[in-house]
């Protein structure tokens, strides 16, 4: 007999064996950091300068782990972290809105 004949029933059982989930085992999370930011803890920013040292206050403020400036011709991704602090502003760099995300 073939060893191939063998070990191919073998493998593909295996394979499959492999690719079922167990009802026993609890879900998995999907995320590893906690969302922790709270735009409303600094809403009041709003209509102020983005500087350096304001957007480190205010990620401290919120909870945020990280935080961001994003002017209107900025090129962001689209990528969700919920423990990231957003400051939007406008060319002048006034900061137009807050979020998380």
């Amino acid at each position: 007999m073939h060893p191939l004949k063998i070990v191919a029933p073998l493998v593909l059982a295996l394979t499959i064996a492999g690719c079922q989930s167990s009802p026993d085992q609890p879900p998995k999370a999907t995320s590893a950091t906690p969302e922790r930011c709270d735009a409303a803890a600094v809403r009041q920013l709003t209509g102020q300068k983005a500087t350096p040292e304001l957007l480190d206050e205010a990620r401290e403020q919120s909870g945020a782990t990280t935080a961001r400036i994003i002017r209107p011709a900025d090129v962001v991704t689209l990528e969700y972290l919920g423990d990231r602090l957003t400051l939007y502003t406008d060319e002048a760099l006034i900061i137009q809105r807050i979020t998380c995300g």
